[in-house]
């Protein structure tokens, strides 16, 4: 569809309006616009808007905002004969729309005759959108891993001198030059030259690939070993400080990259708060449970330990005396005991080996007096009691107390 766009300066000017899934094939310069009527809901995430120019020689497009941009275009200056030559000259050219985007115009002029091309509007999922979103996902949740790898380091390394090969030689051309020296103004110049170049690169790598892969595979190759070499030198990062700053170097890059693939804003801060909210949730719930311990400890009311009564008490002692008298022969019996060693520092060898060999502790007037002292009751029925079986045992800890006592001085 055709529209005539009225200009202030009385001039008609025929403008194409474009509309989605329509293809218009066109053999002369021409104005095209395109309106986005729909309003983008949750499920557009992912979803990219493209105009592409697809047209069988070079042709030069140019991108404005509205009409009035276009008849500003049409108008001599010499910032648009300028912009003009610098402008790239491509058979197949892709424009993005932004969803919130109201209208956007483009100017298709054609550099040689017999020219055809085609313009459509396509409104799609955009799978690189997507990888992009990912990719931004695994830097910001594992950032603090990946500042510790080694195979990292040494990738991106490398990726890094590959890529930005002439900056880095720029770079270090600087730093030979005088401070006040005209050759600055050159490197400025390279810095700007270069990065045209790696974009100009980025866009034509399948052109370059298909006739000069001989020349790339040797580049790749050449100063990928020459990038391993340097980060083989300096070595992986060791000192805390700089594993932090990396660390957040590349989740703040995450989050630029999960920002710039969403196409709705306000979804997109929304992930990116709850990304930062889950990736320090383990504060918060650990603040929160020690403010909930700390709470139950003031509500609940003290409990005083429940004390032990008499009975209760002289059964724990017998318990307690038997098994470590038992443990202490089964010691004396082991390989990790040193009988002669033992038998040089005690006073009754026999007592202690008769002790051993299963005899009882007490001797029958350490019985005597304790009997005086404390009056427990027969001390020697225990005595007796204590070579029978176990279940005897267990009925005779009603009727007799034990008693510790240290019968071997050194």
């Amino acid at each position: 569809m055709i529209a005539n766009v009225f200009c202030s300066s009385g001039i008609d000017v025929n403008v194409a309006m474009l509309q989605e899934s329509q293809v218009y094939n066109m053999t002369t310069r021409q104005q095209f616009c395109y309106k986005n009527v729909l309003i983008p809901k949750w499920h557009d995430v992912w979803t990219r808007i493209q105009i592409r120019v697809n047209s069988s020689k070079l042709v030069r497009v140019t991108q404005v905002e509205n009409e009035e941009k276009l008849k500003e275009l049409e108008q001599f200056s010499i910032w648009n004969f300028f912009s003009s030559f610098l402008k790239e000259k491509l058979n197949d050219t892709y424009v993005n729309v932004g969803l919130y985007s109201t209208k956007t115009c483009l100017k298709v002029e054609i550099i040689e005759e017999d020219t055809q091309y085609s313009v459509t509007v396509t409104r799609r999922f955009d799978p690189k959108l997507f990888l992009v979103f990912f990719l931004g996902l695994m830097l910001f949740f594992c950032g603090d891993l990946l500042s510790r790898s080694q195979i990292f380091y040494y990738s991106t390394g490398m990726s890094v001198g590959i890529v930005a090969s002439l900056l880095i030689i720029i770079f270090i051309l600087s730093k030979f030059m005088p401070k006040k020296s005209p050759i600055y103004i050159i490197l400025v110049g390279g810095w700007s030259f270069s990065l045209y170049l790696i974009q100009l690169v980025f866009k034509n790598l399948q052109e370059i690939w298909k006739c000069y892969w001989q020349y790339l595979l040797g580049y790749v190759l050449t100063v990928g070993f020459m990038s391993f070499a340097v980060c083989y030198k300096y070595g992986p990062l060791e000192n805390e400080r700089s594993i932090n700053l990396l660390t957040w170097t590349l989740q703040l890059m995450g989050l630029c990259l999960m920002y710039s693939s969403i196409q709705i804003p306000h979804i997109a801060l929304a992930i990116i708060i709850i990304a930062l909210c889950t990736k320090n949730l383990e504060y918060p719930i650990h603040w929160l449970y020690i403010t909930y311990r700390k709470m139950c400890k003031a509500t609940e009311k003290t409990v005083s330990p429940r004390l032990l009564t008499e009975e209760e008490y002289r059964i724990q002692g017998e318990v307690e005396t038997r098994k470590a008298l038992e443990e202490l022969r089964e010691y004396c019996n082991s390989p990790d005991c040193s009988a002669w060693k033992t038998i040089s520092r005690i006073q009754s060898p026999k007592r202690f080996a008769d002790f051993v060999e299963g005899s009882y502790h007490l001797t029958p007037n350490e019985v005597s007096v304790h009997e005086q002292e404390y009056g427990l009751g027969s001390i020697i029925a225990q005595g007796e009691s204590y070579e029978d079986t176990s279940s005897e045992e267990e009925d005779s800890h009603s009727q007799y107390p034990a008693i510790t006592q240290n019968n071997f001085r050194t």
